[in-house]
């Protein structure tokens, strides 16, 4: 970040006292828990430790990851292992579908690993997996935060058929540093992707982490592309390294500083902004339905 003016750390410094997470806490939350415990079910938000668990499922979210846990890109700030995938499971859409029955999920949010080594992208699985939500758990609103598929359109239009009530592409970092943060993807790839999303008349989302080295300009300009792609919600959070072997973290953001950009954001023209250090892609994603 540029602005001189924002109170920051640097990366050598320990987490600042924004960053510190209080324990999830409610009768929600441990009822949710003990079903996941119980039951053997998988979800990111325990297996990611998300910050935000406890206030998420108290709010009836819950986000699963398809298609493995192995993923075929090796980008710099992620810590899904990277590697040769073990083939797509045919049976993964009926199972995540008892785990959402199971824990009476309100709103639902889909992600994946990347699958370069399939010719559909996994996104027939994906299609599955919400159709299969669908049948069991009428009543649940859907999510997706897909991939980019190569911009393999028709991969990408088998799940945008299916028409969940958000879909999400995230464009992680501003163009300077996509290469270097998202080494196999294209800045302009993932802009396409979200316009087509948009264009097809769901509610689109994106999410941009930063932190990385990205300055306010870039920010900006970013918040105007995804604005000219047809983005309706934005999250921005810090980017926190997963192992010392990924991305170095540039600067710890205030929140101050996050707290100017919702605003700015609102003032662009975003429908929702979401923006604060422990911000997650999901975070609030059951209020991104509201008219």
């Amino acid at each position: 970040m540029s602005d001189t003016n924002s109170p920051h750390t640097s990366e050598r410094a320990r987490k600042p006292e924004w960053l510190k997470v209080k324990l999830p806490i409610g009768e929600e939350y441990r009822k949710v828990r003990e079903l996941v415990s119980v039951n053997k079910l998988h979800t990111i938000c325990t297996s990611g430790n998300c910050p935000n668990m406890g206030e998420c499922w108290g709010a009836g979210t819950a986000t699963f990851m398809i298609l493995g846990n192995i993923c075929t890109r090796s980008c710099g700030f992620c810590a899904v292992a990277t590697g040769r995938p073990l083939p797509a499971d045919d049976q993964e859409a009926e199972r995540v579908a008892e785990s959402v029955r199971i824990m009476g999920v309100k709103h639902c949010v889909i992600t994946s690993v990347d699958r370069d080594d399939l010719k559909d992208g996994g996104s027939t699985i994906w299609a599955a997996t919400i159709q299969a939500i669908r049948l069991s758990s009428p009543g649940t609103t859907l999510e997706t935060l897909v991939p980019d598929f190569q911009g393999k359109w028709e991969n990408l239009d088998r799940v945008i058929a299916e028409r969940p009530e958000v879909m999400s592409h995230n464009l992680e970092t501003v163009r300077r540093l996509t290469r270097h943060v998202r080494v196999q993807a294209k800045y302009d790839r993932s802009l396409e992707a979200l316009k087509r999303i948009s264009d097809a008349g769901l509610r689109t989302k994106s999410g941009v982490m930063l932190g990385l080295g990205e300055t306010e300009p870039e920010i900006l300009q970013t918040m105007d592309d995804l604005l000219e792609h047809g983005v309706h919600i934005l999250t921005l959070g810090q980017y926190l390294q997963p192992t010392r072997s990924h991305l170095p973290v540039a600067e710890y953001i205030h929140p101050d500083v996050f707290a100017k950009y919702k605003v700015i954001g609102k003032q662009k023209g975003f429908k929702y902004v979401e923006s604060g250090p422990l911000v997650r892609s999901s975070y609030h994603a059951e209020r991104h339905l509201e008219d």
